[in-house]
């Protein structure tokens, strides 16, 4: 069976939203919401919160959860996500076969969502990285720059990602694919350190995606569709939202009493 683990990169000096990690919903921190609804997936080993801070580590350590403390020079998640998974590999005395990489600003993640995003690596091994993909329900989601939108191929593979509402709207055609990446993202090992490897791209920097890095240098990001509802936390306002659609969430309900 392969070894599978979760590991959420979290820092605080967010540029949009600083402190969100410990942005309270219901009374639990966010980084709390995501560690505990991820660590529900069977198919994991092990669920590890990677930071810089030791308010998170903290915290993390607290709830009885497993964090990993790393450098605070890393400019991109998936950069603190490969060194926590050394780190574990290190502690568990062997490596793992695959990491998913959750946001520590998905607090709606689902162990479903997981399920959904891993299985396609487990029917096809030349599948390196996964990316989740949800529909948006109004244009001003699907207009608003901290949602990162993404338009696939006919295969399955991501064409392109943007904070730009792709495809345009504005020939005339208004029934248009509008669907956000969701940060459920499973690399195989060996691939995220090859990734992590790779020197960033123009247009990763220009939209501020990692996962364009992976499409600028020939390679595909296979996307999965979800269903499940979810909100990723950029702003105040998208914390008030999540909190609104988590009032009767039973997962949360099973965890915060």
């Amino acid at each position: 069976m392969k070894d599978i683990i979760a590991i959420i990169p979290a820092r605080m000096d967010s540029s949009r939203f600083p402190g969100k990690p410990l942005a309270k919903i219901h009374g639990v921190p966010m980084v709390g919401h995501v560690y505990l609804r991820t660590g529900m997936c069977r198919l994991l080993s092990e669920t590890y919160v990677a930071t810089c801070d030791r308010e998170i580590y903290e915290y993390i350590d607290s709830i009885g959860g497993r964090a990993i403390m790393t450098a605070d020079t890393h400019e991109r998640c998936s950069d603190r996500t490969a060194e926590a998974m050394l780190k574990a590999e290190s502690e568990k005395g062997r490596r793992v076969d695959i990491v998913v990489m959750v946001q520590g600003d998905e607090p709606m993640v689902t162990p479903e969502m997981i399920e959904q995003a891993v299985m396609p690596m487990s029917k096809d091994p030349s599948i390196q990285v996964v990316n989740l993909m949800a529909r948006m329900k109004t244009v001003s989601e699907f207009e608003d720059p901290n949602e990162v939108k993404v338009v696939a191929g006919l295969d399955g593979c991501a064409l392109y990602f943007s904070r730009e509402p792709i495809p345009s709207r504005r020939k005339g055609v208004t029934d248009v694919p509008m669907l956000k990446q969701v940060c459920v993202i499973p690399f195989r090992r060996d691939y995220l350190i090859k990734f992590n490897a790779l020197p960033q791209t123009p247009l990763e920097k220009i939209e501020s995606v990692d996962m364009m890095r992976i499409i600028e240098h020939g390679e595909h990001v296979h996307m999965v569709m979800t269903d499940c509802e979810t909100v990723s936390v950029d702003t105040p306002d998208d914390l008030e939202r999540a909190a609104r659609l988590m009032v009767n969430d039973p997962l949360m309900i099973s965890y915060s009493g």
